[in-house]
């Protein structure tokens, strides 16, 4: 109990630390660090219009967080969820606008939603595959599968779904995840009943991992894959479904922008970068479902807090530093390990 309080406290700590680094750069720099995090914290807290935002930004976050979270528990190192997003952003949005129109949304939306899933389950399968067949590292392949990705969900939108403005056409208000009653709530944002869904997510990775047989043999697999072979698990298999899990939750992440916050998908001239905020969610959150819940909050108020730093003068860039500062001090948790270690024992080394 003792070693998991002080492991879940190295986080809380790392995010404590970056903040007060981030305070002594802006006061080097002429900034008062009080006023901007006060500022922060009224903006994502108590304006209700910022707080649909915020929620809104967080959305994905926990999705991305998860599936890079999910394979990390498995053994492996998913940095293609920037590309499972992207086709599960195209997939869902490709069903909305070729089902019917008038179908009831409690048939339409799941039905987005699931191809959602197929999407980015099969683009995870991929590396999967690869590296179970092959021996290819994941790395590799997920890295250029982003790009494949990026440029096929562009090529796939400007042959059969374009729109004037470099976007598909809006989905039917039946697959619309939106809801009048959040949007009057939080004063105009864009708030949508995604959050209902990527709580779900997180209920269901945590299920998934910690109460079934499936996710004990995934952990063992991640653990240790020569004593699962031994203990007769299927390694191979069980790197597969990992990743194709993992490619899932990436896949309704990006949903979640098709179906919530834009309603439409965009051409993008770049990647969306929120598959790859996921990597520093999950490692804040030590890739546990309620660390990523929470860890996801963190980062969509630092990221709607800028434009509260903004007023102050204060550069975006410093937000990023701040956040970069806390995956620092979360990299070197092995330096606040050693710390609390020490303060335990009254200072002995």
């Amino acid at each position: 109990n003792t070693k998991r309080l002080s492991g879940a406290l190295i986080p809380v700590i790392a995010v404590i630390l970056g903040l007060i680094a981030g305070a002594i750069i802006m006061l080097i720099s002429g900034y008062n660090p009080l006023q901007a995090y006060g500022n922060i914290f009224n903006m994502v807290f108590l304006s209700p219009y910022y707080t649909g935002e915020t929620v809104v930004t967080v959305i994905p976050l926990i999705l991305s967080g998860l599936s890079v979270a999910f394979a990390f528990r498995a053994g492996l190192f998913n940095i293609g969820v920037e590309g499972q997003l992207l086709i599960g952003w195209l997939t869902s949005v490709a069903t909305a606008l070729t089902l019917p129109a008038d179908l009831p949304a409690f048939i339409m939306i799941p039905a987005c939603i699931l191809a959602a899933i197929i999407g980015g389950a099969i683009w995870g399968f991929i590396p999967g595959i690869l590296k179970a067949r092959f021996k290819v590292h994941e790395v590799i392949t997920t890295i250029m599968l982003n790009y494949v990705a990026l440029h096929t969900t562009n090529a796939i939108i400007r042959k059969y779904f374009y729109a004037e403005g470099e976007h598909t056409p809006p989905i039917p208000k039946s697959a619309s995840l939106s809801s009048d009653f959040l949007y009057n709530l939080t004063s105009g944002s864009r708030m949508h009943w995604g959050f209902i869904i990527a709580l779900l997510g997180a209920l269901i990775m945590w299920f998934l991992l910690w109460r079934t047989t499936k996710g004990y043999e995934l952990r063992a697999v991640g653990f240790n894959s020569n004593a699962s072979q031994y203990a007769g698990m299927n390694v191979n298999r069980n790197l597969v479904l990992s990743f194709s899990i993992s490619g899932a939750f990436a896949g309704v992440a990006g949903a979640m922008l098709g179906l919530g916050t834009y309603q439409y998908m965009t051409i993008n001239q770049d990647f969306t970068g929120i598959g790859f905020d996921g990597i520093a969610v999950a490692l804040l959150g030590l890739n546990s479902s309620f660390g990523v819940v929470v860890a996801a909050i963190l980062f969509g108020a630092l990221e709607i807090g800028e434009i509260g730093m903004q007023s102050l003068g204060i550069p975006n860039e410093l937000v990023q530093v701040i956040i970069a500062l806390i995956i620092f001090f979360v990299a070197s948790s092995y330096i606040i390990r050693w710390a609390l270690n020490k303060f335990k024992k009254g200072g002995q080394a």
